[in-house]
């Protein structure tokens, strides 16, 4: 095979990329997600080398669906996410980003994706010509952080301990992947985020955390979070759903809304990226159920 046929051929075959921000209608919002809708064929180190090309936190890869998944034909996958520095269980995000993504080619309803943490069911609707997608998440749960492993956390953020919220008390949030949610006292707290990188990534790793939920409550309902992503290779995550999945797990543990209830968390301001989450608790349900937009991106942004 000569190089130009070669070239040819690679081109051909190289699975389609596409680029979706989600939880925004504003390709200057939200967060940006590579979406292969067709992964077959593609190995570990072709995905995760897609997604460090991208260098978005996630890229979300399809194949088929595993045996026993369930869903209509044609509406099941696999899922994988890859950050740009190794494989996540479980992205919001990039689920949010992959479902608007099929609506738009097979039409909004019901799909169901097997993800690493288990299976995640979505229902895109299109509501005033927005598509709008609503993910199920595993089954959370929430449990206390050590008093030395707060300390490391608050220490590698030089956030002092007068500037949490004693309202709301750090606990480690899981909904498919391990979040430690800290809240802080004051909106401004929150805006100044300046972490020791390697320091935070080593505790997450030691931790099997995924992100910092860092939140500020505003309201009885709304929240403004931020999310540092280290062990992913990024600073910070501008709209974060399998967090937000995580925090409605947090905020009916610790019993912060009655249900029924829908959580309003305001992301992205600070990183000049504004996004809109939100997380319905459903009585009887314990599972955490987050909803969001997403748009189409083109290759500059």
């Amino acid at each position: 095979m000569t190089e130009d046929s070669a070239s040819q051929h690679a081109a051909r075959t190289a699975p389609e990329v596409l680029r979706y921000t989600a939880f925004s209608t504003s390709p200057e919002g939200g967060n940006p997600a590579g979406v292969v809708l067709d992964a077959t064929g593609l190995d570990d180190a072709a995905q995760l080398a897609i997604a460090a090309g991208l260098g978005y936190s996630e890229t979300a890869f399809l194949t088929p669906p595993p045996e026993g998944l369930g869903g209509e034909p044609g509406r099941a996958f696999t899922i994988r996410y890859f950050s740009p520095l190794a494989e996540v269980a479980f992205c919001g995000h990039a689920t949010v980003a992959t479902a608007v993504a099929l609506a738009e080619r097979i039409g909004p309803g019901d799909l169901v994706f097997a993800t690493q943490a288990g299976p995640v069911p979505v229902t895109v609707r299109e509501e005033s010509g927005v598509l709008q997608a609503t993910l199920t998440s595993v089954e959370p749960h929430v449990k206390d952080v050590t008093d030395a492993d707060l300390t490391e956390a608050l220490d590698a953020l030089d956030w002092p301990d007068s500037d949490l919220d004693a309202a709301l008390p750090p606990r480690i949030a899981f909904a498919g992947n391990n979040h430690l949610v800290l809240a802080a006292a004051t909106r401004d707290r929150l805006a100044k985020l300046d972490y020791d990188f390697d320091r935070l990534a080593a505790l997450m790793h030691r931790l099997d955390l995924t992100t910092l939920q860092l939140v500020w409550r505003e309201s009885e309902s709304v929240f403004h979070v931020r999310d540092p992503f280290p062990v992913g290779g990024v600073i910070e995550d501008p709209a974060t759903g399998a967090a937000a999945a995580a925090f409605g797990a947090y905020a009916r543990e610790l019993g912060l809304v009655e249900e029924p209830a829908t959580l309003t968390l305001h992301q992205g301001h600070d990183l000049g990226r504004p996004g809109l989450l939100t997380v319905e608790l459903r009585a009887g349900d314990p599972r955490s159920h987050v909803s969001g937009t997403a748009t189409v991106l083109g290759e500059d942004d």
